[in-house]
């Protein structure tokens, strides 16, 4: 079956500007169009889109989509099973948040007591349900499977308190890194204090601290460009601004 721009449009609950542009950037193309400019799409087509929804929800660039979609070894099968594991650590984590918000009603309405450390159970199992799903295997073949356990173990013994002062820490180096960034010396004494604070901020999970395991940590930031996309949003470069800072920070060529 043959859909319209239109109906397809439709059909995937999209609308007819996002199938252009993904026609437009070469990563879904209608395979005919007709004398008017008509685009009609197929099943091939069809199924294609879905992969592209897929994984748009699961947070891939659209660049990045269409690499995988056009890698000679891409297995729809294999991508389906993928997309099924994710979406189901999607919904462990949803199931997780749900138990606490009805355990905080419930605490509200005096049915039960709840201590402040199950208040944040929730949100500390979502980000390292979040990092698994995402990163999990590299950081296991590259710091081995006992020191991301003790990482996640650490991050789940937090109380309160420790992990409010977390997330103030996570902004601080956010706007060190940027501040240095903006100064333009890597060797300077603003990217010195930023390289300072990302190590006590690493060291919030790490169980101990290594100068080379920093610097893989930053260079990793450059590497993989889900973790470029996020220090670039500080500022464009500042991914690589950080890691050469980090070779002066650490003496370590």
């Amino acid at each position: 079956m043959d859909y319209t721009i239109n109906k397809l449009a439709r059909l995937a609950g999209i609308s007819t500007r996002t199938l252009r542009y993904y026609d437009e950037i070469g990563l879904l193309r209608p395979p005919r169009m007709n004398s008017s400019g008509y685009r009609y799409y197929g099943q091939a087509e069809v199924n294609k889109l879905q992969q592209i929804m897929f994984y748009r929800e699961l947070g891939f660039k659209l660049h990045t989509i269409g690499k995988i979609l056009e890698a000679p070894d891409f297995n729809r099968a294999a991508a389906l099973a993928e997309h099924r594991e994710q979406l189901l650590v999607k919904k462990q984590q949803l199931e997780v948040l749900i138990a606490n918000v009805e355990k905080t009603m419930a605490a509200q309405e005096g049915r039960c007591n709840m201590s402040d450390r199950e208040k944040f159970e929730g949100f500390k199992q979502k980000l390292i349900d979040d990092n698994e799903s995402e990163h999990g295997q590299e950081i296991r073949e590259k710091y081995g499977e006992e020191a991301v356990e003790s990482s996640y173990r650490k991050l789940k013994s937090m109380s309160a308190a420790q992990y409010a002062a977390f997330e103030k820490l996570t902004e601080q180096v956010n706007e060190a890194i940027r501040r240095a960034y903006e100064d333009g010396d890597p060797g300077g004494e603003l990217a010195r204090q930023a390289c300072e604070l990302h190590k006590q901020w690493i060291m919030q999970s790490w169980s101990q601290y290594s100068p080379q395991a920093h610097l893989a940590l930053v260079q990793m930031y450059v590497d993989d460009e889900r973790f470029t996309a996020y220090y670039d949003k500080i500022a464009p470069g500042c991914a690589v601004f950080l890691r050469d800072a980090m070779k002066l920070y650490t003496g370590i060529a």
